[in-house]
């Protein structure tokens, strides 16, 4: 994993719009309907590099495949691994559960999520072994016709795929999880294995507490973050902390979130996974004071903080300036050369329903750039002209 030694690198988190095209066959795929193979095939190849094309005219160093092929971020496992299946919807987020009209104007705005929400109810093994590889391959070739500075593929990890997909078949929740990361190990070594930095996305440790754990005691919430944590080093022990890097985050949607357990909390957990980037959610206003908290918290020296400098739930454009001065915060104290610009979240976690509009979400991104940009200027003592 690159590192900003001649001046503060740019990324974001993955996913990025879908193309009409691409929307219509994932949800044609999704919902069971009948769709041509073929043509999903081209339309993903054709994605990706447009969404690569997109990235780099932003201004982005460090590129994804805009997870293009996926309907969710944590969901697009059940096409892949055998066990889940049905669909079963989760009681509202425990921060929303308290205001039905906004979660009706949330419905409207950003449309209905029509992904399915599928359940463990069977063992887990794998059984499409060319999705990843496929994955792989566009991404390859998207990058061959424009080079990048480095490349990067999400992954879901094995603690957001238990707190998307419940449990209905394991006699317990590390059992469950356990069967996860034996399924999910050779997806995440044939990511490392092209050559490609691998992003583990990790909103298990932070918004599962108010969403697909909210059951849970805080007590007992840590517990299972703890245990994830571990399943996770496990499931990566063949892949240098240096080729990884993980996302937390507090639920990529516009609400009150006035129940995110606080960063200090869980940041012991984070420190203890082995990817060396830690991407999270640093810009919107429910967490953009916690910076102190990186501050005064004792990292690794082998960390790279990406914070998020722009908001993936809003339309405003963040100003550069702000973002400058955000990134310097960080290389405050950490070092510059361990400092990477990023988002909050995706542009697109689950396909079609980012409330950001397309062309705005790249105008943030050059936003990004631009700050970057002038933190470097701070950062390095160059004169900006």
């Amino acid at each position: 994993m690159k590192q900003s030694t001649e001046r503060i690198l740019t990324t974001h988190v993955g996913s990025l719009p879908r193309g009409a095209k691409v929307l219509e066959l994932l949800y044609q795929k999704e919902n069971g309907e009948a769709y041509d193979l073929a043509a999903f095939a081209a339309a993903v190849a054709a994605g990706v590099v447009d969404a690569v094309e997109k990235q780099l005219a932003a201004g982005v160093d460090i590129v994804s495949d805009g997870e293009t092929s996926k309907v969710g971020y944590a969901t697009y496992v059940k096409d892949r691994l055998s066990g889940f299946a049905g669909h079963y919807p989760r009681p509202p987020h425990r921060d929303l559960a308290p205001y039905p009209e906004l979660r009706e104007a949330m419905a409207r705005m950003t449309g209905k999520q029509t992904f399915k929400r599928a359940a463990c109810i069977g063992p887990i093994e794998i059984i499409d072994r060319d999705a990843v590889r496929t994955d792989v391959a566009h991404l390859q070739a998207a990058v061959t016709q424009h080079p990048v500075t480095e490349a990067f593929m999400n992954a879901a990890s094995p603690g957001v795929i238990s707190a998307f997909q419940s449990n209905r078949y394991y006699g317990s929740h590390e059992a469950y999880v356990d069967a996860i990361v034996a399924a999910m190990k050779p997806e995440y070594d044939a990511i490392a294995a092209a050559g490609f930095v691998l992003q583990l996305d990790c909103p298990d440790l932070a918004m599962a507490r108010h969403t697909g754990f909210q059951e849970l005691s805080e007590a007992e919430f840590l517990k299972r973050a703890e245990y994830q944590v571990e399943a996770l080093n496990h499931a990566v022990r063949d892949i240098p902390a240096d080729r990884m890097r993980m996302h937390i985050c507090w639920g990529n949607y516009e609400g009150p979130h006035d129940h995110d357990i606080p960063l200090e909390k869980i940041l012991g957990i984070v420190s203890k996974a082995k990817p060396a980037g830690i991407l999270f959610e640093a810009a919107n206003p429910r967490h953009r004071h916690e910076w102190t908290v990186w501050r005064d918290a004792k990292l690794p020296e082998d960390k790279v903080l990406i914070p998020g400098c722009i908001m993936s739930t809003s339309n405003y454009v963040e100003h550069p300036k702000l973002i400058a001065e955000q990134l310097c915060q960080y290389a405050a104290i950490v070092g510059r050369e361990r400092v990477i610009a990023g988002t909050d979240c995706g542009f697109g976690s689950f396909a079609g329903t980012s409330r950001v509009d397309p062309g705005i979400a790249y105008q943030k991104l050059r936003a990004l750039a631009e700050g970057a940009g002038r933190a470097t200027d701070v950062l390095w003592g160059r004169r900006r002209h």
